[in-house]
């Protein structure tokens, strides 16, 4: 596991060991799972437990504004 982003009680993580498609999961009171490149183009949750609609949303930002950066942090941990 890789923390690749820290930001306002959130942790971004990429696991080493992970599969395709590409996706981070973000980590603060609970969990969520979020694909970096959605249907059209843009992150997409996949899935979120324990983590208020709010601070889903505040991680669903975090991402959609790194997005990039993940994306090449992915490729630089996957190949």
């Amino acid at each position: 596991m890789v923390t690749i982003f820290r930001s306002g009680g959130f942790r971004v993580v990429i696991f080493s060991d992970d599969h395709e498609p590409a996706h981070v999961h973000v980590f603060g009171d609970g969990e969520a799972k979020i694909n970096l490149i959605g249907m059209n183009g843009a992150p997409e949750l996949v899935w979120a437990d324990a983590l208020k609609r709010s601070d889903v949303r505040r991680a669903m930002a975090i991402v959609q504004d790194h997005q990039e950066e993940f994306l090449a942090r992915w490729r630089n941990i996957h190949g």
